[in-house]
């Protein structure tokens, strides 16, 4: 029985690598032949009920799994991963959650899954599939936290402080060049925001609440004063005091964007539902979004392609259409 459900998580890790890594769309055959776990199946029906329960299993998971044509020139379905909306949100990490990621980050450095990796992705290459080498997956073993690298520890001294509820003392500049200077905080947590981290408390010295970049903070943090003398305020937003100082203000200005029902979930997170509607005979509902800073919408609204169609305004549906005839050039040369 064991034998069994590992064998299944494996031949689910290897398809998610394959989707994740891979230019465009592959072919259920592709996988067939390329994807480790699927070759020893004896007969394309067999094939067929385990790719499909598989797949199914990957949708309930909440991976976003699309379908769509394998080029211009080729009608055949093909499937892939959506890298965007399977990439996880910000988040804001409590310390014992933040021991656990340390914990599995090492574990994903272990030899043996950078083995199983390097080996799943050698086959896809060697069965002709085109590795996307912007994917995020390495052939090499990641080094550390993202977008921590270099403030390790820092962090190691913040979070017993955090959990003791102790006050800290550390160097730390404004900027990359500006020189440091020895502030006293009272920490409340650690939030990672644009793939950055940030440490948010009251700092005693300029009696404020504050942000400090962990990239600015110096290495030499102790803890200072009693354990238990630090308490984070009731109902105090950790991710929305960190917003108001490093993310871009809203524009106020709304697109409205039909999306497929089902698909573009990405989309959906950022957006508010307007109501139900159907476009080239297909349901669907249209969604207000925020049109944010130029070219980072049309970028996620053209990588959906058919699922995602702009109404208004009109400069943002240019904008897609343009990148929509690029992306179809790149494809038919």
């Amino acid at each position: 029985m064991l034998s069994v459900a590992t064998s299944k998580v494996e031949r689910l890790m290897n398809l998610v690598i394959a989707l994740l890594s891979t230019h465009g769309y592959i072919t259920a055959e592709r996988i067939r032949n390329s994807v480790a776990g699927y070759g020893d199946s004896p007969s394309d029906e067999a094939f067929s009920r385990m790719f499909e329960r598989d797949k199914n299993e990957l949708r309930d998971l909440g991976i976003p799994l699309e379908t769509g044509r394998v080029s211009s020139f080729d009608p055949t379905e093909g499937y892939r991963i959506n890298r965007d909306s399977y990439a996880l949100p910000d988040i804001e990490l409590t310390p014992d959650e933040a021991a656990a990621v340390a914990v599995a980050t090492k574990l994903w450095e272990s030899p043996e899954l950078v083995t199983a990796t390097q080996g799943a992705l050698l086959k896809l290459r060697a069965a002709g599939v085109d590795v996307d080498p912007d994917a995020g997956l390495s052939l090499s073993a990641p080094s550390g936290l993202p977008g921590l690298r270099g403030s390790e520890d820092v962090l190691g001294v913040l979070l017993p402080a955090i959990n003791a509820g102790q006050a800290v003392q550390f160097p730390h500049r404004a900027g990359p060049t500006s020189p440091f200077t020895t502030r006293t905080v009272e920490p409340w947590g650690v939030v990672t925001m644009n793939g950055r981290w940030y440490l948010v408390g009251h700092d005693r010295d300029r009696d404020d609440t504050r942000t400090f970049r962990l990239s600015r903070i110096g290495a030499e943090v102790r803890p200072v004063g009693a354990a238990g003398e630090v308490h984070r305020p009731e109902g105090v937003d950790l991710r929305a005091i960190v917003a108001r100082v490093v993310s871009e203000p809203a524009t106020g200005v709304q697109a409205k964007v039909w999306v497929a029902a089902g698909r573009a979930t990405s989309l959906r997170r950022i957006g508010t539902s307007v109501g139900p509607a159907r476009l080239g005979g297909r349901d669907g509902e249209i969604i207000e979004v925020d049109t944010g800073p130029r070219g980072s919408l049309a970028r996620e609204i053209a990588g959906h392609g058919a699922d995602a169609v702009v109404l208004e305004p009109e400069a943002l549906r240019q904008e897609v259409l343009t990148r929509l005839r690029a992306a179809a050039g790149e494809v038919v040369s």
